[in-house]
């Protein structure tokens, strides 16, 4: 191998590595990021669900707790914040995303708090665990694979779409066939999601970017990632959890 041929193997290992090595610490921050939001969610859940700051959120009807006006808004609101977290990622003001997404980890705790009252502790920490475990294997297995799974995103998306239809239509009709079937259909898709999102997360990585662009695209990455986890975690307990 000539000097000129040794210098250029040389350099482009070095890139080589340097890249992967950027990457690593990218998809650090992006997973960092990801236990941050549901660490705020199990927070403020677990204060929700033993302090009075229930009363705040939750309403005595009977002998059953239903969400008051302020719960229901609580609930609501981090759909709204999903589509507003956008702009604020594309104009790369990375802190003001990281608050965002902290206030929207912190109004999903309002809806776990209701799983916590709902569900024993025993079975919230057993499916937490098998939660964990799916949604590590299949986002080592979205980091890891070489086969595009843009076209299984699509139509997991379209089956998103699906289930979310399905679920206000079965607020109105409370059948729970339909509740069940809506659980099991979500587990596979929030699965299958989880490695299409780390995919497109590591895909979305580039080494050129400046700093408060690749912040601001970990804070997203970490979202669709938070989202796959809870939504994963929120199908299964409906499915498999101990109610008190």
């Amino acid at each position: 191998m000539s000097d000129l041929n040794a210098r250029d193997f040389a350099t482009q290992r070095t890139t080589g590595m340097a890249i992967d090595q950027g990457l690593r610490s990218y998809m650090l921050k992006v997973y960092n990021y990801m236990t941050t939001g549901l660490l705020m969610t199990a927070f403020v859940g677990y204060l929700i669900a033993n302090t009075p700051l229930f009363n705040l959120f939750y309403t005595l009807q009977g002998n059953v707790y239903t969400l008051n006006v302020l719960g229901w808004i609580a609930v609501i609101s981090p759909l709204i914040l999903v589509f507003a977290i956008n702009p604020v990622i594309a104009s790369g003001r990375m802190k003001a995303a990281f608050l965002v997404f902290m206030l929207f980890s912190a109004l999903m705790g309002v809806s776990l708090a209701n799983v916590l009252l709902a569900y024993t502790g025993v079975s919230v920490a057993r499916i937490f665990f098998i939660t964990a475990a799916m949604f590590a294997a299949m986002s080592l297995y979205g980091y890891t694979t070489k086969k595009d799974l843009t076209g299984m995103g699509s139509f997991l998306m379209m089956g998103l779409i699906g289930i979310i239809i399905a679920m206000v239509v079965n607020w109105f009709l409370k059948s729970p066939a339909l509740y069940y079937g809506i659980s099991i259909i979500g587990v596979f898709i929030f699965v299958g999601l989880t490695a299409y999102d780390t995919q497109k997360i590591r895909q979305m990585y580039y080494a050129g970017d400046a700093q408060n662009v690749m912040m601001s695209k970990a804070v997203m990455g970490a979202l669709s990632l938070y989202l796959d986890f809870i939504n994963l975690f929120f199908m299964l307990i409906s499915l498999f959890g101990d109610r008190r």
